[in-house]
């Protein structure tokens, strides 16, 4: 499932990758200003549990799950308004973020949270299928967010796609080269690496290649180590 964290294996997996992926962008990069792509604060909150959202008043809850069925009528009567989509998108990620859909203890989503993004994934796909003039880059820096506290690295790299064609920098193409290591789709994170030290003030280029190349090697660690099978214990002499 696209979401699905129920495993805590997983959930464990996912914490100290994207914690180091988090890390990188917001430390590591920090001289470059890389976390400007919109993924600061939320990430961080979500893997850490430093987030406040979760267990959020009734009031903020029945509100936004008001916004989710009214925005969810707009879509399905009007299929084919990409806007409508988008709106149902944003509301299914707001309500995500609130009431029981988060643990304040832990700041993971719980089942119903989970049940949230999904089809906050399933209304971001329509709305991309639809090919929106104008894409809102807001919401793909949120579904960009969203994807990466959940572990899915490849929907991450497609929406960060969509925010360096409407807003082609250095840190948002950084962002996306670094996204792509972790998807193990190198061929695009060089692309989108070159892309973005070529954008880099001159001063800076070099070390922005280091970085960047010390984020593929470190992917490229992490996905060969995974890959690995696990040693067969000895039983007996």
């Amino acid at each position: 499932m696209l979401f699905d964290l129920r495993s805590g294996a997983r959930r464990r997996t996912v914490k100290v990758v994207y914690l180091g992926l988090a890390l990188l962008m917001f430390v590591g990069f920090v001289g470059f200003s890389i976390g400007s792509s919109g993924l600061s604060g939320g990430i961080v909150d979500a893997i850490t549990g430093n987030g406040n959202s979760g267990g959020g008043d009734t009031a903020v809850v029945d509100r936004l799950s008001a916004q989710v069925t009214t925005a969810d009528a707009k879509a399905k009567a009007a299929p084919s308004d990409p806007v409508a989509w988008a709106a149902l998108a944003q509301a299914r990620l707001r309500l995500a973020n609130v009431g029981d859909n988060l643990d304040p203890a832990t700041g993971a989503y719980t089942a119903s949270g989970n049940r949230q993004l999904a089809a906050a994934g399933t209304a971001w796909d329509k709305y991309l299928a639809l090919n929106p003039p104008k894409p809102d880059e807001s919401l793909a820096r949120q579904m960009a967010n969203a994807y990466l506290t959940v572990g899915n690295a490849d929907k991450a790299v497609t929406a960060q796609e969509v925010v360096t064609e409407v807003d082609p920098t250095q840190q948002t193409f950084s962002n996306l080269a670094i996204f792509a290591y972790q998807a193990g789709q190198t061929r695009k994170g060089d692309l989108a690496s070159t892309k973005a030290v070529e954008l880099a003030p001159a001063a800076d280029k070099k070390d922005l290649k280091t970085q960047l190349d010390s984020a593929k090697t470190q992917a490229l660690t992490q996905q060969l180590q995974q890959a690995a099978p696990s040693a067969t214990p000895t039983i007996g002499g």
